[in-house]
C-alpha cells in the first residue's frame, strides 16, 4: 500500500488530534483521515468550557472551525468512544460494536481528572472538569445549590471557584498548601494570588485537607469534612487536584504504559505504526531539562500534534524539540505568563529581581544566575507581554540588566496596559543604586513587534 493511501485512524479530537489531522491533510492529498472522539462532534477550545457556563460565550462560539470544514478538508469525524484496540490485527472496536481497520493509529486522548480515594468521592453532585460531559454534568450538579466546596490549589480549581462565583454561589476553596499554588509560584506571587481570590468573596482555606465528603439518604453530597473535624455543608464538591493521563481502556494490553503511553522523542510507542501525543504521552526521557515527561498544557498539544504530522508526511523526520518553557492563565481578572524557569524555591546559584504593583494587582519577577546575571525565566501577573521578546532573551543570556533596558520594548498593546517599566526601572535603582539606560527603538520597530 502506498504512503499515500494509508488508513490513519486519530483517537481524540482535542488540540493534539486535530492540529495533526490539519497538518497531515495539508501535506498529504490522499490519505484517509479519520477522527474519533466520543466527547464531542466538532473540535472545540477545551480552555473556553468556563465561559459557556459563565454565560460568556454559547457551545458554537467554541469552534475554532465552520462545520463545513470538516467535509471540504475531507477529515472524517465520528462521534464514538473507543473500547479495544486489536493491536495485531489493526483494529479499533467502539461503543457501536463496529471494528475499524487502520494502518497508522494515534492516541491523542487527553486527560480525565484525578481521584484519589476519599470516602463519598462518586456521591451525586461530586465531579471533576475536564471534557464536555463534565461542563454539562456540573450545569446539571449546579441547580439550586446554595454552597459549593473546590478542592485543590490549581489551574482548575480557580477556573472552577470563579466559574461557581459568577452564579452568585458561596464558594469555600480547600487548599493543602501554605498559600495558593506555591508548589509551582514563588511566596510573593502566591500571596498575591491569595489575596486576589479572598477579594473575589471566596473562602480560601489554606493549609486544609479534605477527609471525607459525606452524603444524605438519597446518595447526593450534603457536606464534606475536612483532616482538622471541621464539617462544611455544601449541594456541590468540585474536585480539581490535576488530571492523569486518559489511558484507562489501554492498561493492561501490550502496549506499553506507565502514568501514560511511554513514547519517544518521535511520539512513537513499541508498536510500529502506533503514536501518541498530547495529555496522554509521556516521554521516555523529558524532552528538554526544564521540561517534564508528560505535557499537559494547550500550546504543547498543538506542538505534538504538528512535530508528529511532519514526521508522518516527510523523508526527513525530527525529533520534538519544544524550546524555552511558556505558560499562560488567568486568575479571575488578572493574566498571568512565565517564561523558562521560575522555580517557587531558589537555590544559591540564583537570583531573583521583584517588582510589585503598589495597587498589588501587577508584577514582574525575573529569576537570573547568580554568577552572570543571566537571565533564567521571567513570571508576569496583570502586564501582557510579548512572547518573543522573552523567548529571545532567554535563548540568548541577555543579562538582567539587558532586559530591563528593553524592558518597554516587552509591552503587548502598549495602548491598552500602562507602561509599568519605568517603575521597574525606579525600583531596581532604589535596590542597586543603578541607574538603567533604556535602550530606545522606534515606533515602527515596536509597532509591528520588533525581535531586536
Amino acid at each position: 500500500m502506498s504512503k499515500s493511501k494509508r488508513k490513519i485512524v486519530i483517537i481524540g479530537n482535542g488540540i493534539s488530534g486535530i492540529t495533526c489531522a490539519r497538518n497531515i491533510r495539508k501535506k498529504d492529498a490522499e490519505a484517509d483521515v479519520l477522527v474519533i472522539s466520543g466527547e464531542s462532534t466538532h473540535f472545540f477550545s477545551r480552555t473556553a468550557l468556563m465561559y459557556i457556563y459563565m454565560g460568556h460565550m454559547k457551545y458554537e462560539h467554541t469552534k475554532p472551525y465552520e462545520d463545513w470544514f470538516w467535509e471540504k478538508n475531507r477529515i472524517k469525524l465520528k462521534k464514538l468512544w473507543v473500547e479495544i484496540v486489536d493491536f495485531e490485527q489493526k483494529k479499533i472496536f467502539c461503543s457501536n460494536g463496529k471494528g475499524i481497520r487502520f494502518d497508522v493509529l494515534i492516541f491523542a486522548t487527553g486527560s480525565r481528572p484525578n481521584k484519589f480515594g476519599w470516602p463519598g468521592q462518586d456521591l451525586m453532585g461530586v465531579q471533576g472538569l475536564y471534557s464536555k460531559q463534565d461542563l454539562e454534568l456540573m450545569e446539571q450538579n449546579t441547580l439550586d445549590v446554595k454552597h459549593a466546596v473546590v478542592v485543590g490549589g490549581g489551574l482548575i480549581g480557580i477556573e472552577m471557584a470563579e466559574m461557581l462565583a459568577s452564579r452568585k454561589i458561596p464558594v469555600t476553596f480547600l487548599v493543602r498548601e501554605k498559600n495558593f499554588w506555591d508548589n509551582v509560584l514563588p511566596l510573593d506571587e502566591a500571596q498575591m494570588i491569595n489575596r486576589h481570590i479572598l477579594e473575589h468573596h471566596i473562602d480560601l482555606r489554606l493549609e486544609t485537607e479534605l477527609e471525607q465528603i459525606i452524603g444524605n439518604e438519597e446518595g447526593r453530597v450534603r457536606a464534606v469534612k475536612t483532616k482538622s473535624g471541621e464539617v462544611i455543608d455544601c449541594q456541590f464538591v468540585g474536585l480539581t487536584v490535576g488530571v492523569s493521563p486518559n489511558i484507562k481502556f489501554l492498561k493492561e494490553t501490550p502496549l506499553e504504559t506507565n502514568i501514560g503511553i511511554v513514547v519517544d522523542e518521535y511520539f512513537r510507542t513499541n508498536f510500529p505504526g502506533m503514536y501518541a501525543i498530547g495529555d496522554c504521552a509521556e516521554f521516555k526521557q523529558a524532552p528538554a531539562a526544564d521540561r517534564r515527561k508528560i505535557e499537559q498544557v494547550w500550546y504543547t498539544g498543538r506542538m505534538h500534534g504538528e512535530t508528529l504530522a511532519h514526521n508522518l508526511t516527510s523523508e526527513n523526520p525530527v525529533p520534538y524539540r519544544p524550546g524555552i518553557w511558556f505558560n499562560s492563565a488567568k486568575f479571575f481578572d488578572i493574566e498571568y505568563q512565565t517564561y523558562g524557569q521560575v522555580p517557587p524555591n531558589f537555590s544559591e546559584e540564583i537570583e531573583s529581581f521583584y517588582w510589585e504593583h503598589e495597587g498589588g494587582k501587577v508584577c514582574l519577577r525575573i529569576v537570573y544566575s547568580k554568577v552572570d546575571q543571566k537571565i533564567l525565566g521571567v513570571n508576569a501577573f496583570g502586564w501582557r507581554l510579548r512572547h518573543e521578546f522573552f523567548d529571545k532573551a532567554i535563548n540568548e543570556s541577555w543579562t538582567l540588566e539587558k532586559v530591563l533596558s528593553k524592558l518597554d520594548q516587552a509591552n503587548f498593546n502598549p495602548e491598552f496596559y500602562k507602561p509599568y517599566h519605568r517603575a521597574v526601572l525606579d525600583h531596581y535603582q532604589q535596590l542597586t543604586g543603578k541607574e538603567i539606560r533604556v535602550q530606545k527603538v522606534s515606533f515602527l520597530k515596536r509597532l509591528i513587534g520588533s525581535r531586536s
